[in-house]
Formats: structure tokens, C-alpha cells, sequence
């Protein structure tokens, strides 16, 4: 940080690590109390591969129109609109009873969750200089293992004291407390009355001018750098849609932790990964302030967080569950230390009109492989008597696997050439 030229960007920083936060209280919920509602209304294996995978689906389709819907309305008015769905969305579960009823919460709040990454990834490019990009979308990145840490203090308190509906309804009202911060705080850095002329000038030193073209979708499709970000988001997301779905009922059956008692592992793990992704996020930006150039930066970053992932392999064959957290807490934390690079590498490779478009295309991959892998991931449990091991590989090798990928894909990170007449 610059104090010299004023720090108001990291205010509107804070806005967005709240968002995600909140964000991510709310889909944590129903993965808490999974074990809960399975006992109490007969869910299989199945039935929750299936009502999780609802989110992820909706997730996808909305994340492909939002990002387009980002670009042209702006941020202040497109993260509004978002939040204001998904938090209705999450109180609603409280109204389910039957599998069908979850579905369509779950759908309902993919919707609208699906606006907060590209609104918050657009909102770094435009309050940022490249230099603080990676370290900004990690701290706002890290607002998801906040509210994943935050989640099991809170369910199981509330679940317990008055039931797991108020659960839903306490975690989904908190969306509309930040809506009123947000509508009372942001404004385009141009137009904002708090910011200084010396701040805005910090922000724009290397960003391209403003163009209030409207962007051509068929020339962001056309471009390997966007398959390079798409197909690494795709194979990559669906692992962390695991473990945020899926742990909670992987320590409930290897290790038999119930809901009073899930609350220390799964802090912990969330704790570590804050790390992973403040960190992450740092390290490349240090790199490139040392004179190494994006690509060399950003993929090496990414690099060892891919072969650290690969261990959580072992996750289900100890025997000890804090040996077992341990591991996992190490693939979570590099999952965010490699996502914070991720977003930060889509500003690298297109310009600010186009971040929303192209955040929200890679999202979309993603979500869709996560659909599948959460559909998957019911049946090969149900079929196989929750034997986790299979799926603990693919955890393991999906990262070494996609960068890979991105590599091949776009071998020197150079920025796309749009035509945008």
C-alpha cells in the first residue's frame, strides 16, 4: 500500500471482502447442517449430491449472463441486485421440507451468489493499479474462508438454540445489513467524492482508458486466453465445491463429528486457507515488483500451490481426524492461494470492460463442472459406502492437471487482442 497517495481503494476492498463473506455463510449453511436434515428427512447420498449440484447448475447460468449484465449496468447497481436475490434466496430455505423444496432454494441462491465474483474482480480492476491486484482479490477472495470459519460458530449455535430454520433466516439477513453499507459507499472511482486526484491517478497509472463501447461476446469466445482461464476454472472449481459441501459430512462419516462438535476442524481449516489466499495473492504481485514479468510470476505461484494440493490424497486413508484436517487445511489454503491468482491472471489478459464478461464465462465452466462433480460425488458414495478415497484423488491432481492446461493455453500470459469496433 501507498499511504502517500491515500488508501480509500482499500475501504471499497473491505466492501467487497464483506460481500464474500456473507457470501459464503450463506452457502455454508445447508453443508453444516447436512447430517441434521439427512436424519431428520431421509435424505441419501444421493439426494444430496443432488440439492447441492442444483446450486452449482444455477450458479453456472447466471454467472454467464451476470458478468455481461456487470459490464454494461456497473458494479454498484449489478453487486446490488445480487445480493438482494441470493439473501432472499437463503432465507427461503427455511420454508423447505422435502428434497424438491431444497433444490429450489439452493437454485435460487446460485442465481444470485453468482454475482459477486465478477462484480468484485471487476471492482478491483477498476479501484487498482495491476501491481495491488493480486494482493486486493486476496483479501477479498479470503472474505470466503471468513464466512466459512464464521458458519459453524454460528449454525450450530442457532441451529441448536432455536432450530435450523432460524439458522437460514438469521445467516440470509445479513446480506441486506451490507446492501445499505454498499449503496451508501460506492461510487465509481471517477465520480467518487472521497477520493483524491492523487489517489485516482495512483489507480489509473497503467489502466487502459475507460470505453464505453459495448463489448462483442463472439471476440472474447474466439480467444485461447479465455479457454486458458475457463478450462483451469473448470477443472479446479468443482474441488473446491468438495470440500465446502462435502467436508462436513466426510468428518461426520470417517470420524463421526456431529454438528456441536463440527465447529473446531472446520475453523481450523478455514483459518489456514485466509492464509493461503493473502498470501497467494501477495506473492505474485511481490514477484513482479522484483522485475519478474506476469506470466513468470503468476504461474509460479500457481505452480506451488498445484503440488501442494497434491498430497490431500491421503486425506481418507489416516486414521487420526486431525491428520485428516491437516491435510485438507493445506489443499484448501493453496485452492485459494491458486483462485486469488486465478482472478488476478483474468485482469492480466483483458481489459476492464471485458473483465466482467470473461470472470463471469470462466465462472459459468466452472460451476458447470461443478454440477457434474457434486452429482458424481452423491452416486460414487452411495454406490461405494461413503468411501471417500477415489474422490480425494481427483482432488489431488486436478490442479497439476490445469496448469497445465493453462499453460499449453496461453504460454506467456500476453493480453488478448479484441476487436471491440
Amino acid at each position: 500500500m501507498n499511504p502517500r497517495v491515500g488508501r480509500y481503494r482499500w475501504t471499497i476492498c473491505a466492501l467487497l471482502f464483506f460481500a464474500t463473506t456473507i457470501n459464503y455463510m450463506d452457502r455454508q449453511v445447508l453443508a453444516l447442517l447436512a447430517p441434521t436434515l439427512q436424519a431428520e428427512l431421509g435424505w441419501n447420498e444421493t439426494d444430496y449430491g443432488a440439492i447441492v449440484s442444483w446450486f452449482t447448475l444455477a450458479y453456472a447460468i447466471a454467472a454467464l449472463g451476470m458478468g455481461h449484465v456487470i459490464d454494461r449496468i456497473g458494479v454498484r447497481k449489478g453487486f446490488a441486485g445480487a445480493i438482494v436475490v441470493w439473501s432472499a434466496a437463503a432465507m427461503a430455505h427455511a420454508l423447505a421440507t422435502t428434497v424438491a423444496g431444497f433444490s429450489a432454494a439452493r437454485f435460487a441462491l446460485g442465481l444470485g451468489e453468482a454475482g459477486n465474483f465478477p462484480g468484485a474482480v471487476k471492482t478491483v480492476a477498476e479501484w487498482f493499479p495491476a501491481r495491488e491486484r493480486g494482493f486486493a482479490t486476496g483479501i477479498f477472495n479470503a472474505g470466503s474462508n471468513v464466512g466459512a470459519i464464521l458458519a459453524p460458530i454460528l449454525v450450530p449455535m442457532i441451529a441448536l438454540t432455536w432450530g435450523w430454520r432460524y439458522a437460514f433466516i438469521v445467516v440470509g439477513a445479513l446480506g441486506f445489513l451490507w446492501l445499505i453499507a454498499w449503496l451508501l459507499v460506492y461510487e465509481k472511482p471517477e465520480t467518487h467524492p472521497k477520493l483524491s486526484a492523487q489517489e485516482l491517478a495512483y489507480i489509473r497509472q497503467d489502466q487502459e482508458p475507460a470505453d464505453p463501447r459495448p463489448i462483442k461476446w463472439r471476440t472474447i469466445i474466439g480467444q485461447r486466453q479465455l479457454w486458458a482461464f475457463a478450462l483451469g476454472k473448470m477443472l479446479t472449481d468443482p474441488i473446491w465445491w468438495f470440500y465446502l459441501y462435502w467436508l462436513p459430512k466426510f468428518l461426520d462419516a470417517k470420524y463421526g463429528i456431529k454438528l456441536a462438535t463440527v465447529a473446531a476442524p472446520i475453523v481450523f481449516v478455514y483459518v489456514v486457507a485466509d492464509f493461503g489466499s493473502v498470501f497467494g495473492g501477495w506473492l505474485s504481485g511481490a514477484l513482479m515488483r522484483r522485475g519478474w514479468t506476469a506470466n513468470r510470476a503468476r504461474k509460479t505461484t500457481m505452480l506451488i500451490a498445484a503440488l501442494a494440493i497434491v498430497p490431500t490424497m491421503l486425506a481418507p486413508r489416516v486414521e487420526s481426524m486431525w491428520a485428516a484436517v491437516a491435510i485438507v487445511s493445506i489443499a484448501v489454503a493453496s485452492h485459494q492461494w491458486w483462485s486469488a491468482n486465478m482472478f488476478t491472471m483474468a485482469t492480466d489478459l483483458f481489459p476492464r470492460r471485458a473483465i466482467g464478461a470473461v470472470i463471469g464465462i470462466g465462472t459459468c465452466m466452472g460451476s458447470a463442472g461443478g454440477f457434474f462433480f457434486q452429482r458424481a460425488t452423491g452416486r460414487i458414495l452411495q454406490a461405494n459406502g461413503n468411501d471417500y478415497v477415489p474422490i480425494f484423488v481427483v482432488c489431488g491432481l486436478a490442479y497439476v492437471v490445469a496448469l497445465a492446461v493453462i499453460h499449453l493455453l496461453s504460454p506467456r500470459l500476453t493480453p488478448a487482442r479484441l476487436d471491440l469496433a
